[in-house]
């Protein structure tokens, strides 16, 4: 299955993610080892995508994930004219909060340097981090791509539930249910979710509050996003500047 934008008639049918993932998921993630194969038969397509504009892309890897991990869609921005740069932090701890307001100070140093607003891109927990980044800074960040990011509950519809703690997780949704009634994130998010996510309930990707955003479906598993043709392709039309 190729790429996919929803409709919000689309988005409107879904039900609300219920709890983390069932376990058996995770068998899916096995899948991801054909990714580089499909990168190989994409190749012409890729090379064919829409160019950037030199344009800042900060890249924000996921839950205990190093920065090396957003090194292949950072390599494939490069070629097309971005100017992808590693957030700077090392792996992901996984504390939003605390991540965010270190990440605020080098964005606004970044958009002052470069004198435009940058790119966000972050994967999983990634996204989320991103996602509060422009909610705090809009003026700095020109424009947000998440994929297989928990916009809905935070942990609490991952595989991580268990190890964040229950008290932990329902705190977490309760102050993002807030955030996203009283400040919606008003910068451009295009949010890129798959149904074959063994890692994160794909119901929670889903995002209804913001005010611009385009949602995208591709057949990936979680841990093959970032090596996705697919979703570097939306990557690539997402921060494409006509």
């Amino acid at each position: 299955m190729a790429a996919t934008t929803l409709t919000p008639n689309q988005l409107e049918s879904f039900s609300p993610p219920e709890g983390p993932p069932a376990r058996g998921g995770l068998v899916r993630e096995v899948g991801s080892a054909v990714e580089p194969f499909r990168l190989a038969l994409r190749t012409p397509k890729l090379l064919q995508a829409p160019r950037g504009a030199r344009r800042i892309a900060v890249l924000i890897p996921g839950w205990r994930a190093p920065e090396v991990a957003m090194a292949p869609i950072g390599s494939y921005l490069r070629l097309l004219g971005h100017r992808p740069q590693p957030w700077g932090l090392g792996t992901n701890d996984g504390d939003v909060e605390e991540t965010r307001d270190l990440m605020i100070e080098r964005i606004a140093g970044l958009a002052e340097e470069s004198g435009q607003a940058l790119n966000l891109v972050g994967w999983s927990l990634g996204g989320v981090i991103a996602r509060e980044i422009a909610r705090s800074r809009p003026d700095d960040v020109h424009h947000v791509l998440t994929y297989g990011s928990p916009v809905l509950g935070g942990p609490t519809h991952t595989v991580g539930a268990g190890a964040i703690g229950r008290k932990e997780c329902e705190r977490i949704t309760e102050l993002q249910e807030h955030l996203d009634a009283t400040d919606p994130i008003r910068v451009p998010i295009t949010a890129v979710f798959t149904r074959n996510d063994g890692a994160v309930d794909w119901r929670a990707c889903i995002d209804t509050s913001s005010l611009d955003v385009t949602t995208v479906e591709v057949s990936s598993t979680h841990l093959g996003l970032g090596i996705d043709p697919d979703v570097w392709l939306v990557a690539a039309h997402a921060l494409h500047e006509g």
